[in-house]
């Protein structure tokens, strides 16, 4: 017998097929379906979220923004866009981070993180919240992801057998220091300052590294206590990893982690003990979007928290 009715609006993009699949395979759900014809009419989107008990957006934002004053108080909303991450009552779906996995048991509104934001928030925050890492630190982050995370059209772009030689390359972007996922970064670390973000997409499909290069002398701790402090904050859990500090492999690929919802964290120390890189792994489809979404509706339904994931 089905016990929850969901939905998931934009079931054909990237994020929300993946979560489709998902869901199919489990017998606890019955997931609840548009027409074609009604798939961009907002009042028949409103009408079939309403009658789930959950419904995911995964949408642009506009479109996301768009139907939440249709939708009732009482149904359940995973919002995968950027439009929800940072507004008021809202929950940011980051379970590791301390206090959040008991507030999604009851949360009707919870916003899914960012891929890349995923990545420098579980570096970061615990060392802020941890009183480790000042608030006023002037970071900087590098990203590299797999082209899957640029949606249909960068898909179809990059296996376009006639593409641009550009393609073959590793490809900067957001130069002028803006982009998406930063506001997240500095509101759920709790920053002082937004980071130095620079991303970068290369030639395979998924997978994404997230890396944080500190200066220890403006930290004020030393490697030892940073490593330690992010191994103790996420001891126990099942879907985040901590690498013991200076346990790097010689080539770390980005693409470590497809195909699996989970996420690492390495940590490694200059000989002279002043420099440190922060690291994180992860599938940007998936801890990075729909495993992260899944994990999330798992929580707010009473359900084992990694059912449906890859471990």
């Amino acid at each position: 017998m089905k016990r929850y009715k969901i939905f998931v609006d934009g079931s054909s993009g990237t994020t929300g097929l993946r979560i489709a699949d998902r869901l199919a395979a489990r017998e606890e759900f019955e997931i609840l379906t548009i027409s074609e014809a009604d798939r961009k009419d907002v009042q028949a989107r409103a009408a079939v979220i309403n009658q789930s008990d959950l419904s995911f957006l995964c949408l642009p934002d506009a479109a996301a923004r768009e139907v939440m004053p249709l939708v009732k108080p009482e149904v359940r909303i995973l919002d995968t866009s950027t439009a929800h991450r940072t507004a008021p009552g809202w929950l940011y779906g980051l379970p590791e981070l301390h206090g959040t996995r008991q507030a999604l048991r009851t949360a009707a509104r919870v916003a899914v993180p960012g891929c890349y934001a995923t990545g420098f928030i579980t570096l970061v925050a615990p060392l802020v919240r941890e009183g480790l890492l000042p608030a006023g630190s002037l970071l900087s982050c590098y990203g590299l992801s797999g082209y899957s995370g640029a949606g249909k059209s960068g898909i179809a772009q990059y296996r376009d057998p006639q593409r641009s030689a550009e393609f073959d390359s590793p490809r900067p972007y957001a130069l002028t220091l803006s982009h998406k996922h930063l506001p997240e970064m500095q509101a759920i670390c709790g920053l002082e300052h937004l980071p130095i973000f620079c991303p970068v997409v290369d030639d395979y499909y998924a997978g994404m590294e997230v890396t944080v290069p500190l200066h220890l002398s403006t930290v004020g701790h030393s490697a030892e206590e940073l490593s330690a402090a992010l191994q103790a904050y996420y001891a126990g859990e099942r879907v985040i990893t901590v690498h013991p500090l200076g346990e790097v492999p010689g080539f770390l690929p980005a693409n470590r982690l497809e195909g699996r919802d989970t996420l690492e964290i390495y940590t490694s120390v200059s000989p002279d003990g002043e420099r440190m890189l922060l690291i994180s792994v992860l599938d940007n489809l998936g801890k990075g979007s729909s495993g992260a979404a899944v994990q999330c509706m798992n929580l707010m339904l009473g359900l084992d928290e990694t059912a449906g994931l890859v471990l």
